[in-house]
């Protein structure tokens, strides 16, 4: 009975007994989230490979173990927030070919197998034969391992690795606009929910996964810098933030489109939302995403690319605005996933999100799906450090 008050307590107006808890939560916002990192990270590393933007070099091999290591954990806030998640390989042996969520798995399995570790095996092949040579014990067994038994180094044969590696960066760049793409596509096409159902909820997604992908790249090699006690290039740097900005533009000239489109049609939905926005998401969506994770970063930005003050500053306005822009895409999701079920189908109530601590759609849950690709980068940077082929002149 308590909890039944409790339930009650967080309704506003008439709401549908099925509307009054919600059925996706912060795992949910994640998970959109996690492959948006995926995808812009891996088409900033595609500029270098494929559209010769020298200046980002050493940013390449790095934004590509990024992406790997979000990808492996993309799929998990998904799995974790299903009934029963040991289930979840019947999606790939029972396929339903039909089914928008089972078709995702073919495209992660795709992106994951076919594309991000065949691209990063061609590219490091000739060093993992050269640091098998060079280490002892347990990492040594790995990089054998890890060679895969193809031992040949001659010129001709890491000539041939370098170009099959650039036609799977070429395919993955398509793939990454098709698996975060899909994400927006799974929102847009509820027409039952009005805050979701948009033709333009696919590009807003994938432009919003290319500027968070940027700026965690971003603050990934300011960091792995700083760690290592290695000079920032700062050519690489203001390279990293052009890119970053020209995005942003076209991701805040969507989502405006997008809001005024909404505002001129006037729907028999625009006045529930218009209560929405103002009301349960007014912070998330005006100070969070609006204010702090785009509107400062885009001035911020514009602000570099006309006038660049010393490498200090300019080093502490990237460091910052990587954050700012992280923290508003996040609530980007959060706005689009929560906010979506926050009104009624009856478009005359509303209900309330409370987060808890623990639990599986926990904070402490969310947490750690969130720190565990860092954990895993890690990992991959101690095994595969790019900053030796770039020592070594391994380059490919």
């Amino acid at each position: 009975m308590e909890h039944l008050y409790d339930m009650l307590s967080r309704v506003d107006g008439y709401i549908y007994p099925n509307e009054i808890e919600l059925h996706w939560g912060i795992l949910i916002v994640l998970y959109p989230y996690i492959t948006g990192l995926v995808a812009g990270a891996f088409i900033l590393a595609s500029l270098e490979r494929v559209f010769k933007v020298k200046a980002l070099r050493p940013t390449y091999q790095l934004a590509l173990l990024t992406a790997l290591a979000f990808l492996i954990v993309a799929i998990m806030p998904l799995v974790s927030h299903l009934g029963k998640p040991f289930r979840a390989y019947e999606i790939m042996t029972t396929p339903h070919l039909k089914s928008a969520m089972a078709i995702f798995g073919f495209i992660y399995l795709w992106y994951l197998m076919a594309v991000l570790l065949l691209e990063i095996w061609f590219d490091y092949r000739r060093d993992l034969v050269l640091w098998q040579d060079q280490s002892t014990g347990f990492k040594r067994r790995l990089y054998k391992i890890l060679t895969l038994g193809v031992n040949d180094i001659s010129p001709k044969t890491v000539e041939w690795d370098d170009k099959l590696g650039y036609f799977i960066t070429v395919v993955g760049i398509p793939s990454a606009f098709l698996l975060h793409g899909y994400v927006g596509f799974i929102f847009g096409s509820i027409k039952a929910n009005p805050w979701w159902s948009t033709v333009l909820m696919p590009v807003i997604f994938l432009f919003s996964a290319m500027v968070s992908g940027i700026a965690l790249v971003m603050f990934l090699y300011m960091a792995v810098s700083y760690f290592r006690k290695e000079k920032i290039n700062m050519l690489c740097l203001d390279e990293i933030g052009k890119y970053l900005f020209y995005v942003l533009v076209l991701d805040f000239a969507l989502e405006s489109l997008d809001q005024v489109h909404r505002i001129y049609e006037a729907e028999e939905s625009f006045e529930i939302l218009d209560v929405l926005v103002n009301g349960r998401l007014e912070y998330t969506l005006f100070i969070f995403q609006g204010l702090l994770g785009t509107i400062i970063p885009l001035l911020t930005l514009g602000f570099l690319r006309i006038y660049k003050p010393r490498e200090n500053i300019r080093k502490g306005l990237y460091l910052a605005l990587s954050l700012l822009i992280l923290m508003g895409i996040f609530f980007m999701r959060w706005n689009v996933v929560i906010g979506g079920q926050l009104f009624s189908k009856s478009f005359l109530g509303f209900t309330s999100f409370k987060l808890g601590l623990i639990g599986a759609e926990g904070f402490l849950m969310a947490a750690f799906w969130l720190i565990l690709p860092f954990a895993i980068l890690a990992f991959l940077l101690w095994l595969l450090p790019p900053w030796k082929k770039v020592q070594e002149g391994h380059t490919s």
